[in-house]
């Protein structure tokens, strides 16, 4: 389905669609299909904003939206950062709360009759998400979580990004790179300077970052480009496809998939 659809479904972060944009596009599809952009708000160190997660999930779902016959909703940008509670300026919510609101939304969008939902994340520690969509799935609701962690390994790769998942936890060269491509507007000076390393974290959940790093960053983003950035977009919107065959489809998932 990659190219149906196409259009210019958003300005920036906020989806531009009219209702009978939307109604439009639902009679064009056998079942409905939204995204929803999942952030944060936290520290990104001193170049990047503290809505980085929100810009790369709304970048990532925008560019989905424009390949695909889906509805774009606007982002959630409060979510879980509790492990960045020491730099000024983040914002957490529960994963409880987040949990309620996505299942809220999921649950607006089937009365509507938007059947399926695929739950975009750009923030790593939003782990409460995973279990949305199993919960849902165990209800028999349609629901993905994207990207998974071998969609950014593929992407990753085909756009010549050189540092490791492992390595590039946080502001690093991904990140940056989507921004330089996205949204270059936001970002400050100074990442080609801000390279740092710790790649063994399993203390993280118990300590949170400053036990790690000092500065907020933990990757290379001295290695970041809007080339890699605009690559790596392109890869995620390839790497949607079968999601999108999944949920539309009027198979069992298992089958589906092949």
């Amino acid at each position: 389905m990659s190219g149906s659809g196409a259009r210019a479904a958003a300005y920036g972060v906020m989806p531009a669609d009219t209702t009978e944009d939307v109604r439009a596009r639902g009679a064009g599809v056998s079942r409905q299909v939204a995204v929803l952009p999942v952030g944060s708000f936290e520290q990104h160190g001193p170049y990047l904003p503290l809505a980085t997660d929100t810009l790369v999930a709304c970048a990532v779902a925008r560019e989905i939206a424009a390949a695909y016959p889906v509805h774009l909703l606007p982002p959630v940008t409060l979510a879980c950062s509790h492990e960045h509670a020491a730099w000024p300026g983040t914002v957490s919510i529960s994963a409880v709360t987040l949990h309620a609101v996505v299942r809220d939304i999921a649950d607006s969008l089937r009365r509507s009759g938007v059947e399926s939902l695929v739950v975009v994340n750009g923030h790593g520690g939003n782990y409460v998400l995973g279990n949305v969509v199993q919960e849902a799935s165990a209800r028999g609701e349609s629901m993905a979580l994207y990207p998974a962690a071998e969609d950014w390994e593929e992407a990753r790769q085909r756009a010549g990004v050189v540092t490791s998942l492992l390595t590039d936890m946080h502001a690093g060269e991904i990140e940056t790179s989507i921004l330089l491509h996205a949204h270059p507007e936001f970002l400050r000076p100074g990442h080609e300077s801000a390279d740092f390393t710790a790649d063994d974290r399993r203390h993280l959940l118990t300590t949170g970052m400053s036990a790690y790093t000092e500065s907020g960053v933990i990757g290379r983003p001295s290695l970041a480009s809007a080339e890699k950035g605009k690559g790596l977009l392109a890869g995620l919107v390839e790497n949607f496809e079968p999601y999108f065959r999944l949920l539309t489809s009027s198979e069992e998932p298992g089958s589906a998939l092949g």
